[in-house]
């Protein structure tokens, strides 16, 4: 049995691509064999539409009835609130209940392990589980990093993160410090680069020279492109709806990294045998 790697998508600033990446990843790993679960953690709920559900105020389980269900130590079924998209991969839902939940974690009895203790139950059943952070850096993100084994960080090319990025590692090294020790920074992700622009490159050789020492910048980058923008309208991934654009051949590309630094990690996690 697989026993899930837990990957937060995390970035507290809007519009970097982290649903976009969530969906394009996790299907990409579908698509080279691997079992995935994706987690929307965000109340807008951008994912679960990106995946093409309709009507998600009306979902009768969501990730906030699951969450609650946890805080009030009451069992759960293994495929409880699981949905199944025609492109292989499995979802947890999300909607605006989610909000209201971020609230009743403040009293909650290990309110920052919540979301963890859930997904310890499940993740037996994949090789990946995604998680979809929301733009912020409260209690529900604070959750997903509490349970995550490593962070990918989404940054648009066009803009120069250099305030938001230094607050979000900060973070991400006190979860570590303080709730989750075997948290891993898994890379910066450069997304919606236009073309070959000055800027763009600017961008990239800034981000790998403040942090690629410290972080891995991917190799691939993500170029920005009108069928992207598209797919969450129709629920289906750029797999589907283009596969021969550049976007689709560099989530392709960016998939099969996350991958090969997968089997890396795996392989020095294990004991040697030669000892």
């Amino acid at each position: 049995m697989p026993d899930g790697k837990i990957i937060a998508i995390a970035n507290q600033k809007g519009g970097t691509g982290k649903t976009c990446t969530t969906v394009n990843l996790g299907i990409g790993l579908a698509n080279q064999g691997k079992k995935v679960l994706v987690v929307d953690t965000d109340p807008q709920g951008d994912l679960t539409t990106s995946l093409g559900v309709k009507d998600i105020d009306d979902l009768p389980i969501t990730l906030s009835t699951i969450m609650e269900k946890i805080i009030e130590d009451i069992p759960i079924k293994p495929q409880e609130g699981i949905l199944h998209h025609e492109e292989g991969i499995d979802l947890i839902p999300a909607n605006i209940e989610l909000s209201a939940m971020e609230m009743s974690l403040v009293t909650a009895m290990s309110r920052e392990y919540v979301l963890r203790n859930y997904l310890q139950q499940v993740k037996q059943n994949y090789d990946y589980i995604l998680l979809d952070c929301m733009p912020s850096l409260g209690m529900i993100t604070i959750n997903a990093l509490s349970a995550a084994d490593s962070v990918i960080i989404p940054v648009q090319a066009h803009y120069l993160p250099a305030k938001g990025m230094t607050q979000l590692i900060k973070t991400i090294g006190k979860v570590k410090r303080q709730l989750n020790p075997q948290l891993k920074m898994e890379g910066i992700l450069i997304t919606l680069v236009e073309g070959r622009t000055n800027l763009a490159k600017s961008v990239s050789t800034t981000l790998r020279e403040q942090y690629g020492s410290a972080v891995k910048v991917f190799k691939t980058e993500i170029p920005k492109g009108i069928a992207a923008a598209e797919t969450s309208a129709e629920g289906k991934s750029i797999y589907a709806c283009d596969k021969d654009s550049s976007v689709a051949k560099a989530y392709e590309a960016f998939t099969k990294e996350v991958l090969k630094d997968g089997e890396k990690q795996r392989h020095q996690s294990e004991p040697s045998l030669s000892r």
